[in-house]
């Protein structure tokens, strides 16, 4: 998993996973196996599932063409509310995207290490081949 900037100011992980190195043949057997992991923490809010790719087909907005399926599942940590501000970044969601010969699963930096030792490990756990 790296840790890199998105346009200079957003912190995201991301993880590129071969085909070849997990079970999951597509974008909805990874929301499948991550709503399993999200269900199973307690600390953890369901909230949605939101599927971009078709939004923005939709809309006839430009998709790369490498992107064949694109999703974000929405959840929150909300562990604490030590000031108004703290709404601003909640709450968490992962990108999944179907590049074809790879996933990628991305996610912004939250401003809590267990927030994001999760969705790393989770992340991670999709990796369950070779």
């Amino acid at each position: 998993m790296k840790q890199m900037m998105l346009q200079e100011k957003y912190p995201i992980f991301v993880l590129e996973l071969g085909k070849n190195e997990t079970s999951c043949r597509s974008v909805d057997d990874i929301a499948a196996k991550l709503k399993e992991k999200i269900a199973a923490d307690s600390r953890v809010a369901w909230i949605a599932e939101f599927d971009h790719y078709a939004h923005t087909q939709k809309l006839g907005g430009e998709i790369a063409p490498e992107i064949k399926a694109a999703k974000n599942l929405v959840f929150c940590f909300g562990l604490a509310l030590p000031n108004p501000n703290v709404l601003a970044v909640r709450p968490r969601s992962i990108g999944l995207v179907d590049c074809g010969d790879k996933f990628i699963i991305n996610f912004m930096e939250a401003p809590m290490k267990p927030a994001n030792e999760a969705m790393e490990a989770w992340a991670k756990s999709l990796k369950d081949l070779g």
